[in-house]
């Protein structure tokens, strides 16, 4: 037999005319004062960001389709792969928590400057476009459309975006070689 706790979970402040949803959890962890019970929803709460990263470890950074032989070269790679998850994610939920923070707290020089450049957005004196308008062109370089109704650029048109602007930054580095 295993024990588990049962924790039901309700809403405080519905939208109007709505009733509050509310959640059975269940857990193999004993609940026993609210402080604990509390502790165990603020888990449950963080368990979407979990999803969303393993998705875009997954999906994303492909490691499932990872072909090393040696385990310290697969360890090395999805160690690698889950910094740049971790940056993918942090994107999304920073851009949606302070999107006027300059992209320069996120973003190289080369980076935004080479995605502006291709997006075709002017670069005022050196001075960095906000977070949102950067989370926006790079995910229009992912596929992101951008429509009044189609909210924030999620996960996946940013990593793919990410991908390109990358490249975009690369090639600016490599012209500034060539003209040495």
């Amino acid at each position: 037999p295993v024990e588990i706790t049962a924790l039901l979970a309700s809403e405080e402040t519905p939208p109007v005319g709505e009733e509050p949803i509310e959640w059975m959890l269940l857990s193999s962890v004993q609940v026993e004062t609210a402080e604990q019970a509390e502790e165990m929803l603020r888990w449950y709460m963080v368990r979407w960001q979990v999803e969303i990263f393993f998705r875009i470890l997954k999906d994303g950074c492909k490691i499932e389709k990872l072909q090393l032989e040696h385990e310290e070269r697969i360890e090395a790679a999805i160690s690698l792969y889950m910094i740049i998850a971790w940056r993918i994610l942090f994107l999304t939920t920073l851009g949606k928590e302070c999107p006027e923070l300059p992209c320069s707290v996120v973003f190289d020089d080369e980076e935004w400057k080479a995605a502006c450049i291709v997006a075709r957005r002017k670069v005022i004196q050196n001075q960095p476009p906000s977070l949102n308008e950067m989370i926006r062109i790079v995910a229009g370089f992912g596929g992101f459309i951008g429509r009044k109704g189609d909210g924030f650029p999620g996960p996946k048109t940013l990593w793919i975006g990410l991908q390109r602007v990358h490249d975009f930054a690369l090639a600016i580095q490599c012209q500034k070689e060539m003209d040495v």
